[in-house]
């Protein structure tokens, strides 16, 4: 039997008390078993760390990490410092894997020496656990990976990646002054190497949830960090990203529009859907998701009802 190598899950958790048992439930049933778990507790005020020491008594694979309140990429990067495996996998402490994530994966990586990060398609599923129509595929928008993230992050979401350990080294780990986009920001670094390709798995292999009471965003922060991360993207490569600047703020402006319509910021929403039709109008022909938020956007009562029904 070919011997690959082991793979380190992390997982950030913060106040998942209602969420996390289901998590690790699903790491237990992978069908791939050379693997640890590190659950970083941040900080919860919550019994999530009572929760997970369950696990670590039954199964010497699971691992319990705590530390203060740093945020997200605090987390991760606390959970890689003390990571054992050749391969790093993330999945968030209210979000569920399909039995052969870890199997999938890990042999893609094994197998193919030139790919450094591996992801699949997912699917949302809702508060409770039901599923929703909402599902990504991953398919990059463009064939040049930094221009892809920098408009679409593909990856989709922090529960969706393996990558191999030494990128690290190479690139750094997850920017903590970032309170969001750390994650296209880390990808982003990886793709600028030129060395690494990034390889899609067609394959639903992770749910995500999508939580209604999480559906109160800080639109400001966000748009202040996604600013930040193509400014440092321009810095690393500026002959490939200058000439598309306007279609990635297209993209971004479409991303925040988004975000406000699921909190039901209706006219934020409209005022960024017309700055991203100003950047570049062209996105909402070429991507159907763009598209699809363009038009709940201009029909916004029948988008928020849309969105409501879907996340419960």
């Amino acid at each position: 039997m070919v011997k690959i190598a082991k793979v380190s899950v992390i997982v950030p958790a913060y106040n998942v008390s209602k969420y996390i048992k289901e998590a690790l439930i699903s790491l237990e049933q992978q069908t791939f078993t050379d693997f640890e778990v590190l659950i970083v507790d941040d900080g919860s005020t919550d019994d999530t760390a009572d929760i997970v020491q369950k696990f670590c008594q039954r199964d010497s694979r699971f691992k319990l990490l705590q530390k203060s309140n740093g945020g997200l990429s605090s987390a991760r990067n606390h959970g890689i410092r003390h990571a054992q495996g050749e391969y790093i996998a993330l999945l968030d402490g209210d979000d569920v894997y399909h039995k052969d994530k870890l199997a999938n994966h890990a042999l893609r990586l094994y197998r193919e020496a030139d790919v450094g990060v591996v992801y699949s398609a997912s699917q949302a599923i809702r508060d409770d656990g039901k599923s929703t129509f909402i599902s990504l595929s991953g398919k990059p928008v463009d064939e040049n990976p930094e221009i892809a993230l920098l408009c679409k992050n593909f990856v989709g979401h922090g529960s969706n990646a393996m990558f191999r350990r030494c990128l690290i080294d190479e690139v750094g780990d997850f920017d903590e002054s970032l309170r969001s986009w750390e994650d296209v920001d880390f990808w982003l670094r990886i793709a600028a190497t030129g060395k690494w390709r990034f390889y899609r798995e067609k394959q639903i292999l992770v749910y995500y949830r999508v939580r209604s009471s999480g559906l109160s965003f800080n639109i400001v922060q966000m748009r202040n960090s996604g600013e930040m991360v193509i400014e440092s993207a321009l810095l690393r490569s500026p002959e490939l990203i200058k000439p598309m600047l306007p279609t990635v703020y297209a993209y971004m402006y479409r991303y925040l529009s988004r975000l406000c319509l699921q909190s039901g910021d209706m006219q934020t929403a409209r005022d960024f859907i017309d700055q991203a039709l100003i950047c570049d109008k062209s996105i909402f022909s070429k991507d159907v998701r763009s598209l699809v938020t363009l038009m709940s956007v201009r029909m916004a009562p029948l988008g928020k009802l849309a969105v409501k029904r879907s996340l419960g």
